[in-house]
């Protein structure tokens, strides 16, 4: 049996007593909190099963699942002051963990995605409103561009991107002055700043895919790496976990009736003689569909293609 600190994550693996546990992997945070969630800052979730308003399936694969509420995340991040962070949660509906801060003036709770390293107890503030004159009065009533860096530019906290240095690693990166956070916002993201440009007002983030795109000079964006990076590592082991999920089993087209799929139907494996293409009848090979070039005037270098051009953020 193996020891476990309380803090320290790890991946769970079980006893394979079934096909099911055989290959079983959960990445583990004994950080968490183990109760639910905080109430007042949920409401319903209603499954619509991958239907639209008027009954008729848009999204395959989904139904079932276990029932859930929806946590109201903060990513505006508009109230100043500094917050203590109450707890780490669990969030059913999203990827990342996510904090419950309080603020320490107000007692206001509120709920952002929590950051890889942040724990119960630890200060996270907002800079989006400004500089607080407390701070200012600090750094002997001037802006002193490196005291203030080393004040604000720690993870957890929200600020404009004129306020962060380049080569910073962020996440939850907004696109307008006044919007909330848009970009990088699932487990283990982040981008990273690459430049600013005070006369365009404008902020060049390098994203993890390697694109690079411009956001508003004014934009928020959070200092650090989103939770939970062992996401990507976790093994189900078997199909009813994902049913758990709202998940339902994928088919192919071909094994499909004619009236469900455009490869379906026929005698023996065929797929009708037609060419390979989506259950809406978009072609799936060598068919364009980007229309034009510059389509988005905010990119400024698109990401690159092929596995050997892949850059990491």
């Amino acid at each position: 049996m193996f020891l476990h600190r309380s803090d320290v994550p790890y991946m769970k693996k079980i006893i394979p007593n079934s096909p099911g546990a055989l290959w079983y992997r959960k990445p583990v945070y004994p950080y968490l909190h183990k109760g639910g969630p905080f109430l007042p800052l949920t409401k319903a979730l209603r499954k619509k099963g991958g239907r639209n308003n008027q009954g008729r399936v848009t999204v395959r694969g989904r139904g079932g699942g276990h029932k859930r509420r929806l946590r109201i995340i903060d990513f505006l991040r508009a109230e100043p002051g500094a917050h203590t962070v109450v707890r780490i949660e669990h969030d059913p509906n999203r990827t990342a963990h996510i904090a419950l801060i309080s603020n320490d003036k107000t007692e206001r709770l509120s709920y952002i995605i929590a950051p890889q390293g942040i724990r119960a107890g630890d200060k996270v503030e907002s800079f989006r409103m400004g500089i607080p004159q407390e701070l200012v009065d600090y750094m002997g009533g001037q802006v002193d561009p490196a005291l203030l860096s080393a004040r604000t530019v720690l993870p957890g906290n929200c600020l404009p991107m004129h306020m962060i240095p380049p080569g910073t690693i962020i996440h939850n990166v907004g696109l307008t002055s006044r919007g909330p956070a848009k970009l990088c916002r699932s487990a283990g993201t982040y981008a990273r700043l690459v430049s600013k440009d005070a006369s365009a007002k404008q902020a060049a983030v390098r994203l993890q895919s390697g694109e690079v795109r411009y956001v508003s000079l004014n934009a928020c964006a959070t200092v650090g790496v989103v939770s939970n990076p062992d996401h990507q590592n976790a093994v189900f082991g078997k199909a009813g976990r994902r049913r758990w999920l709202g998940r339902r089993p994928k088919v192919r087209g071909m094994a499909m009736n004619a009236c469900d799929h455009p490869h379906g139907g026929g005698r023996g494996k065929s797929k009708g003689n037609v060419p390979s293409q989506s259950a809406t009848g978009v072609l799936a090979k060598g068919y364009k569909t980007r229309r034009g070039k510059n389509f988005n005037k905010y990119k400024m270098r698109d990401r690159p293609r092929g596995k050997n051009n892949r850059v990491t953020a």
